[in-house]
């Protein structure tokens, strides 16, 4: 059984009129990416193990993946959960293209089950606002 294509992925583009540096930041500090995602211990090291404490009381279990500095990066999301549907064991991965005005943020989050319509709805709603949210911390920065 190919598990690949019982999958799906939630993918957000946008063009942002930051560099890439500065996206990366917003990215990989801890103190950004709470104002932006969610409060978390995170590092940008591969293989840390980190956690985002959403406001609705869920906690997220991650583990950064790779790393490329103002280029890529891929952790887990994975939120556990009695329930199957929301029982959620997924990839997050950013990437960071420069463009002539900016940067191409893609944002992709792969790995919901067919079953997991919810969750798929859900996250697709969230990682508009999350990214919005994003434009609003960059916006900020110097």
């Amino acid at each position: 059984m190919n598990e690949t294509s019982e999958t799906r992925s939630v993918v957000v583009e946008r063009e942002i009129p930051h560099p890439p540096e500065k996206i990366w930041r917003a990215l990989t500090q801890p103190h950004l990416v709470e104002e932006w995602l969610m409060k978390n211990d995170f590092k940008p090291v591969v293989g840390h193990r980190f956690n985002l404490r959403g406001d609705w009381g869920g906690v997220l279990d991650c583990e950064v993946l790779a790393v490329e500095p103002n280029k890529k990066l891929t952790y887990t999301w994975n939120f556990a959960h009695e329930d199957p549907a929301y029982d959620l064991k997924s990839v997050v991965t950013f990437t960071l293209t420069p463009t002539s005005t900016g940067t191409q943020l893609r944002m992709e989050q792969s790995g919901f089950r067919p079953e997991q319509r919810q969750a798929y709805g859900g996250a697709n709603a969230g990682w508009q606002q999350f990214l919005a949210n994003l434009e609003q911390v960059l916006a900020r920065m110097d």
